[in-house]
């Protein structure tokens, strides 16, 4: 069995994520996709991202089914982004799922239905021109 390494965030792509809109990509059993903007997602570690998931909705139910996620942040202003992709584990209890839930209730928003952390696998840049929605290695 191969095992893919996971990737590493830069701190230009952790600061863009803590200040951009990010948007959280998921597919149906079908392979319909759905795009939600997620505005609790931030920075878990150097390798992977969490986001509270509070309406239990498509991406809720696409992440329980197995789907791969796709995130896409990007700032208008210095035309720059990326997108990650990864495998996505639901938190429904547990400390990280508290620790997550008391944050979102801090900031105005309902407890969360889960947490969901998403292990990065690949990075791809969203720079126009010619390297656009290229690997990032």
């Amino acid at each position: 069995q191969i095992i893919k390494k996971m990737k590493t965030l830069t701190q230009e792509m952790k600061d863009m994520i803590a200040t951009q809109q990010c948007f959280i990509g998921t597919v149906d059993a079908d392979g319909y996709p759905n795009v939600a903007p997620k505005r609790s997602t931030r920075v878990l570690s150097d390798e992977s991202l969490i986001f509270s998931e509070g309406t239990g909705g498509a991406t809720y139910e696409n992440i329980k089914r197995g789907s791969k996620v796709s995130v896409a942040v990007v700032n208008r202003d210095i035309l720059d982004g990326y997108r990650f992709v990864g495998d996505a584990i639901l938190h429904e209890s547990g400390d990280l799922y508290e620790q997550s839930a008391a944050m979102s209730v801090k900031m105005g928003m309902p407890k969360p239905r889960a947490v969901v952390v998403i292990n990065i696998k690949e990075i791809h840049t969203l720079k126009p021109g010619p390297l656009a929605g290229k690997k990032i290695e």
